[in-house]
């Protein structure tokens, strides 16, 4: 029998079976907050020679749908543990996001962390862009960038770095030179590590053209084996630096290849689709376009990240959100309505989700392909594939819509899109019987 269930063996330790093809065997070593492990995280199959599984977060907004709201609290709840076990500091906001975390409700922003500590905060995309954002809104004192795998015109990084086990292996980092020409801790944020080495290599990168003392890796979830956590202490005798690490839950995780699987078609009834109403909601107004632009000439905005954060322009970037949600309520018509972000492009439509009211949910587009198996507890139920509207020569990947459960979608992207380039997906979601699509932009076409 096909499932993904989590079998508990005793107090720390869990079986994940993985569509009778996959055994994952995990013993927990840490969890300071006593977070139960399916709140955090369930398991999936992946379409990748280089690696067979998934962990599947249930607070990331990616591969699953989620209160936004949740998605915040657990970035906060990661800045509480790096201001304990780094800092060595008390946190006021624990017992408050800790509930929150439990129990739900909306996140109430609060820069928590002192203004002495003044960290450079870097998010790796795609998976990780709104949860390092997030996390660096938790400073007084930061600044932020993410990397991202977009390719721009006529523009060279200012480093790049390897991601070997990705679907997509290519980190870029377009951030002017001089916000790290400086001594400031660099704290880099994934949502997990399983061997580490996307974090060794980009302390690598960064450390050739920009060195310091000292780097701290957060992420939700940390699998690294002893010999992978020995190769953080080598690389910090070699480069003479000290690298720390945060995490909400760590151990070992052991895999078992039990046979390969197929990819199949999963089709849905063409006779249970609706009319579905498509509407064009344009955002520019409340947002800044920013110098660089796409191969259509669309500019891409500043207020992402993706170029450098300080805290006063993130601060000023709520003003703008809190605009945008005023204008985006009133464009709501659904009960069930779902969020969905596009690729790298997540916090933006995260934090919006997250105020727009009761009856939402949030995730994002990806580019990770995975086996999809309608079964309980699997990682991916349902799945559509369709050509990235911005790029047709990357495919992306949206889980875990249900038929018939949204009649409202408002799918967010960075840059305005031609609807001829998103008609793959719009067909694919057809039989999904979401009634009402908002197609929302954040930067028009210049001179628009």
């Amino acid at each position: 029998m096909k499932n993904s269930q989590t079998l508990t063996l005793s107090k720390k330790k869990y079986t994940f079976h993985v569509l009778d093809s996959i055994n994952a065997e995990i013993e927990v070593t840490e969890n300071p907050y006593q977070i139960p492990i399916d709140n955090l995280f369930t398991m999936a199959a992946r379409i990748n020679k280089k690696r067979s599984f998934l962990f599947v977060s249930k607070v990331l907004g990616k591969h699953l749908p989620i209160d936004a709201n949740k998605g915040l609290t657990t970035a906060a709840l990661l800045a509480v543990r790096f201001l304990e076990s780094i800092k060595g500091l008390e946190c006021r906001e624990k017992e408050r996001l800790l509930f929150s975390f439990r129990q739900g409700g909306e996140f109430m922003e609060d820069p928590f962390i002192p203004p002495h500590i003044n960290p450079i905060v870097i998010g790796f995309a795609e998976t990780a862009t709104a949860l390092g954002h997030a996390f660096f809104a938790c400073f007084q004192n930061a600044d932020y960038f993410h990397t991202t795998r977009e390719e721009l015109v006529n523009q060279t990084p200012g480093f790049t770095f390897e991601e070997e086990h990705s679907h997509a292996t290519s980190h870029r980092c377009y951030v002017p030179p001089e916000l790290l020409q400086n001594n400031r801790e660099i704290i880099l944020v994934d949502d997990e590590m399983t061997t580490g080495k996307t974090a060794v290599n980009i302390i690598r990168s960064i450390h050739e053209q920009f060195p310091r003392k000292e780097y701290t890796v957060v992420s939700i979830l940390d699998w690294r084996s002893d010999e992978n956590k020995a190769e953080f202490f080598r690389l910090e005798k070699e480069l003479g630096i000290k690298v720390k690490v945060v995490s909400l839950l760590s151990g070992t995780v052991q895999v078992q290849q039990l046979r390969g699987l197929e990819e199949q078609s999963h089709e849905f009834n063409p006779e249970n689709q609706i009319e579905m109403s498509i509407e064009k909601v344009r955002l520019a107004q409340y947002f800044t376009p920013g110098p660089f632009h796409d191969r259509k000439n669309v500019p891409y905005i500043n207020d992402t990240g993706r170029f450098g954060l300080t805290n006063a322009e993130h601060l000023s970037n709520q003003q703008k959100i809190a605009k945008a949600v005023k204008f985006l309520k009133e464009k709501r018509s659904g009960q069930t309505t779902l969020c969905l972000g596009t690729g790298e492009f997540m916090y933006l439509p995260m934090k919006l989700a997250a105020a727009m009211g009761k009856g939402i949910s949030y995730q994002s587009t990806t580019r990770s392909p995975i086996y999809i198996e309608n079964q309980e507890g699997y990682g991916a139920r349902f799945g559509l594939t369709f050509p990235n509207p911005e790029d047709w020569d990357v495919t992306h990947f949206v889980y875990n819509i249900p038929p018939g459960f949204y009649d409202e979608l408002f799918i967010f992207f960075e840059r305005e899109i031609e609807i001829k380039n998103l008609q793959p997906f719009l067909d694919g979601l057809a039989p999904l019987q979401i009634a009402s699509v908002k197609l929302v932009f954040f930067s028009n076409a210049r001179g628009e």
